[in-house]
């Protein structure tokens, strides 16, 4: 490949307008300039490697993703402990409510309290018992709060009883 060099005029005094227009019409319509002539030092631009710039971008681009990544797994943690919860939650309610189900008197009407230990954490549960519109069959809801009072589970079941606790 062969090298040219366009020099500037020697003096400006050299250059008058008709001549200096006509050396801009010249350059113009030469072949265009290789990146080794720009430069100036016959390297080639792919060889140089990356650029400041474009370092810059790259790792800005890194940083969203991983910020991205991070924010993700902090969403996955918080949902995980909240699934956690929950399902130990419905085991008491569940507990509760079979124990409910399974006693050989029906549970009087009314509103009756408890704790539980459950998965290692203290559960304190609410069971209302409220009669139908058969007085055959009740309604038990049973209620689990965590140890700060927050509401995490709840489980409603029918079973056969009276109104007023008295056996049928």
């Amino acid at each position: 490949m062969r090298k040219r060099h366009i020099h500037p005029p020697s003096s400006p005094r050299t250059c008058s307008g008709v001549h200096c227009a006509a050396s801009a019409i010249a350059v113009a319509h030469a072949e265009p300039w290789t990146p080794e002539q720009v430069r100036g030092d016959g390297a080639l631009w792919a060889s140089r490697g990356f650029t400041l710039i474009e370092m810059m971008v790259a790792l800005a681009v890194f940083s969203l993703a991983a910020l991205a990544l991070i924010r993700l797994e902090g969403a996955t943690i918080r949902g995980a402990s909240i699934l956690d919860s929950t399902l130990t939650a419905q085991m008491v309610a569940r507990n509760v409510a079979i124990e409910a189900m399974t006693d050989a008197r029906a549970p009087t009407i009314g509103t009756a309290k408890g704790v539980e230990q459950n998965g290692g954490r203290t559960w304190n549960w609410t069971r209302e018992t409220r009669p139908t519109g058969d007085s055959r069959i009740v309604r038990i809801d049973v209620e689990v709060m965590d140890a700060a009072g927050s509401r995490q589970g709840h489980l409603t079941v029918v079973r056969a009883g009276t109104v007023g606790g008295a056996a049928s």
